[in-house]
């Protein structure tokens, strides 16, 4: 059974990505959690793939690094099982469809049920394509979560009726990365989700300011924040989990009492 609802329980969410990996699986397992005592309510763990299409250079570059260091999907298993001993909070996985084919998707799935992983983001498979994977989702209790762009348009209500866990909903056209400011107009497409779905929505790319997180915050159930913390990593390297933890302090405390 899927915990992301928890996330979402206790006011608007935080939502921390990391690529597992960068640089080490040893560091990994330190910031998730320090993510979670810094007060993340959700984390997406990223499963590197060597064309993140998603991504912009920051998390391609930790990409990049992840599997240069030999890191691979059963060493990233081994290290969830060993977080889900002390870790509570919802975690997820984000990769790419080619991950879970080459695993094989049903195998894939049933592991992260049993490890405890509470859902799937896949940006490269479509709404429309959902079917490759939903049933098996669906199987082993994990959420598959959709994503909204400002370019699904008429499509926003359809991906919505159906989501399952959260709504990712996309700040930005492009890939992820931080910016100076978000200009999508993105109470028109909150609106639209909510008129079609209870299920939460959370934003996401191109947040990286306790500002921009409070902003987004306040349109949607949650801000969602992946370059912003990688960028510490690759700054910091081992050292990065107490600037990871105040960090992500600073953006939970934020949106807090919104």
């Amino acid at each position: 059974m899927s915990k992301i609802p928890e996330a979402f329980g206790d006011g608007k969410a935080f939502i921390a990505f990391i690529t597992c990996g960068d640089p080490d699986l040893e560091t990994t397992k330190a910031v998730v959690r320090a993510a979670q005592e810094g007060g993340a309510d959700l984390i997406e763990l990223g499963i590197p793939f060597s064309d993140p299409t998603a991504e912009g250079p920051v998390i391609q570059e930790a990409n990049i690094r992840a599997l240069a260091g030999g890191v691979t999907t059963d060493r990233i298993f081994d290290m969830v099982r060993e977080l889900r001993q002390d870790v509570t909070i919802p975690m997820v996985f984000m990769t790419y469809a080619n991950v879970v084919y080459s695993y094989g998707a049903e195998k894939f799935i049933r592991t992260c049920q049993e490890l405890g992983i509470d859902g799937l983001i896949l940006p490269d498979v479509p709404y429309e394509e959902k079917a490759e994977f939903g049933p098996l989702c669906e199987k082993y209790g994990l959420n598959l979560i959709s994503l909204v762009a400002p370019t699904s348009r008429d499509r926003i209500a359809k991906i919505a009726r159906d989501a399952e866990g959260f709504l990712y909903i996309v700040s930005s056209l492009g890939v992820t990365g931080t910016r100076s400011e978000i200009t999508t107009d993105l109470p028109a497409i909150v609106k639209v989700v909510r008129e079609n779905t209870d299920t939460p929505c959370a934003i996401g790319f191109g947040i990286s300011t306790p500002q921009q997180a409070r902003d987004m915050a306040a349109v949607a159930d949650g801000a969602i924040v992946g370059s912003a913390i990688i960028k510490l990593l690759a700054e910091h390297g081992r050292e990065a989990v107490p600037y990871v933890r105040d960090y992500v302090k600073s953006m939970k405390d934020a949106i807090r009492g919104l």
